[in-house]
């Protein structure tokens, strides 16, 4: 698995203009590819009317799936272009589509690959991306006279607690990089004279 990647802080749009062609870029998170494929069904119903609705999508976090479509542009002039600057900017789990709107002058096949590639970056300026690390789902287990103490001093440490359950003990569940995990395992110790329960689970991808 991948340590890291990046993907777009949020959904929006940024448009640009070049030679009187307006080129606007969609830009969506997308988790599965199905997402990416409803996302740009949605804006090519949306921009109908466009002259060419072209996209590409990175999905994994080690890019398992990349594809790309030119919509009617000359081969490899809009979609690759695209791709190639999602992945030029280390992006994944993300989908773009870019709406040309044609201003009546031809840009040529060097004209287009720097148009469609170019709104892709300016997008990811505009709209900011973010990046994700991986790390291991850990539970830990206390009792209810250390919990309140214990979640405090994880968050002073910045732990983040993604779940908090109450039963006959406190659970816990955080996020641990691979690495912390022996020093945690020792802090934990140290932190509840020893009585709390650690059990480490899979591995998931978290802001970092």
């Amino acid at each position: 698995m991948q340590d890291e990647y990046r993907t777009v802080a949020r959904a929006g749009v940024h448009e640009t203009e070049v030679n009187r062609s307006r080129f606007r870029c969609a830009l969506a998170p997308a988790a599965t590819e199905r997402e990416a494929q409803d996302f740009i069904a949605a804006v090519r119903k949306e921009h109908a009317d466009a002259t060419h609705n072209c996209w590409a999508y990175v999905v994994g976090a080690d890019a398992s799936v990349q594809k790309a479509s030119d919509d009617g542009e000359p081969g490899g002039t809009a979609g690759l272009p695209m791709l190639q600057m999602l992945l030029r900017r280390d992006m994944r789990y993300v989908v773009a589509v870019v709406t040309r709107y044609y201003g009546g002058i031809k840009l040529g096949a060097g004209g287009l690959i720097r148009a469609y590639g170019g709104a892709v970056g300016e997008a990811l300026d505009a709209l900011g991306t973010l990046t994700r690390r991986r790390f291991r789902l850990a539970t830990v287990t206390v009792d209810h006279q250390r919990a309140g103490k214990l979640q405090n001093d994880l968050r002073a440490t910045g732990r983040e607690i993604r779940e908090v359950r109450y039963g006959e003990a406190v659970t816990l569940e955080i996020g641990l990089p691979d690495a912390d995990v022996p020093a945690f395992r020792a802090w934990l110790a140290d932190a509840t004279a020893g009585t709390a329960g650690l059990v480490l689970g899979g591995e998931a991808y978290g802001d970092a």
